[in-house]
C-alpha cells in the first residue's frame, strides 16, 4: 500500500489542520491537504493525507474508512496517480469543435 491516501466525502468545515489531526492518531502525518475550489475558495469535499509509512497508511485506512465526521461518512483509500488530462478548452464535452462552414461562420460560406 502506498503512503498517500485519498479522503473523500469530507464535511466542508474540515481544513488542512483538522484533517491532519484526524489522522494523527493512526501515525505520523507528513502532509494533509483539503482540495479547495480556486474560484469560490470553498472545500471540494476531498483531500489527501500522506503518512510516514505504508503500515501507518494501512492502519489509517482500516480505522478511518466509513468513520462519521460531522454527520458524513468519509471514504478513505489509497490515492491513485493523477490521470493525465487532455489540455485545451472544454475537454471531451463537445464544446468548440463545431464545423464552422456548416454553421455559417467560415470564409467559405458560399
Amino acid at each position: 500500500m502506498g503512503k498517500k491516501l485519498y479522503v473523500g466525502n469530507l464535511p466542508f468545515s474540515v481544513n488542512d489542520e483538522s484533517l491532519k489531526e484526524l489522522f494523527a492518531a493512526h501515525g505520523n502525518v507528513e502532509t494533509a491537504q483539503v482540495i479547495m475550489d480556486k474560484f469560490s475558495g470553498r472545500s471540494k469535499g476531498f483531500g489527501f493525507v500522506e503518512m510516514s509509512s505504508d503500515e501507518e497508511a494501512k492502519a489509517a485506512v482500516e480505522q478511518m474508512s466509513e468513520k462519521e465526521i460531522d454527520g458524513r461518512k468519509i471514504v478513505v483509500n489509497e490515492a491513485r496517480p493523477m490521470e493525465k488530462r487532455s489540455g485545451g478548452f472544454g475537454g471531451n464535452r463537445g464544446g468548440g469543435g463545431r464545423d464552422r462552414n456548416r454553421h455559417g461562420g467560415g470564409r467559405d460560406r458560399w
